[in-house]
């Protein structure tokens, strides 16, 4: 029996109707393996963002299945879709959505309260967490009182304390510096080779992606092509570089590339 894939898209449709109609995402068939570093990039307007939105069921495809861990989250009632969520989605947004009125370790822990678990475990958790992304020193500061670097490892550990089933990243360094970029994706990287995590990260930035396995490209709201990565990270950047100009990357996204 073939093990069940972490996420399965299959013709997938998005369309925004009004006086225009705007077709967003046309026939996308997409499969990620449980444990795989997927990246999607693709030109402003591609429909990179719309794709993650339907996998995230933050937006309701036109047509289309989208399955998670084998699950049909459309067919599932409100419940169930909250609970859904909570258990097989982890999230990593560009602007942390941290609550600054708790302390790291109380942002870092609050998926989990939503389930009333032991104190013990959700200690024991948060300290684990805690530890592969080395913020253990700032658990209990404010999220105004750190950088933008530990603010987005913040939210990491919060996406990846529920074990979920894939994390979903979109733009996770967009607003960050090189050096804090780097920090987050090494721990990213880390945490799906170590820990076997299935991740999906939307990303404009070549360097960043170049942390990934795969990267799917989307061109005018469908897939356009796909590259691996292979051992050499340095070469896998360029080949990155050289996708995105042959399909059209907006120069303004690669300005800040010399190779």
């Amino acid at each position: 029996m073939n093990p069940i894939n972490a996420l399965e898209v299959k013709g997938l449709n998005k369309v925004y109707p009004g006086k225009v109609t705007t077709r967003a995402l046309t026939d996308i068939h997409l499969s990620i393996e449980s444990g795989e570093f997927v990246g999607i990039m693709g030109p402003s307007g591609s429909g990179k963002t719309t794709l993650l939105n339907m996998v995230s069921t933050i937006d309701k495809p036109t047509s289309g299945e989208v399955n998670v861990n084998g699950c049909n989250p459309y067919l599932l009632n409100k419940e169930e879709l909250a609970h859904f969520r909570r258990r097989q989605l982890g999230f990593i947004f560009q602007d942390f959505n941290l609550l600054e009125t708790l302390t790291v370790a109380e942002n870092i822990v609050l998926p989990l309260t939503l389930d009333n678990p032991k104190l013990a475990k959700m200690e024991s958790l948060l300290q684990k967490v805690a530890e592969r992304l080395n913020i253990t020193d700032i658990l209990n500061k404010r999220t105004y009182e750190i950088s933008g670097g530990q603010r987005q490892c913040t939210a990491i550990a919060r996406a990846i304390i529920t074990s979920p089933a894939i994390i979903l990243a979109d733009e996770p360094t967009g607003s960050l510096d090189s050096n804090s970029s780097r920090v987050v994706m090494k721990s990213l990287e880390d945490i799906n080779r170590k820990e076997g995590t299935t991740l999906l990260l939307v990303t404009h930035d070549p360097l960043s992606a170049s942390y990934c396995k795969r990267i799917i490209f989307i061109k005018d709201g469908k897939l356009a092509t796909e590259i691996y990565r292979g051992d050499n990270r340095q070469i896998f950047f360029q080949k990155i570089i050289n996708t995105l100009s042959f399909w059209g990357g907006n120069s303004h996204e690669l300005s800040s590339i010399r190779v």
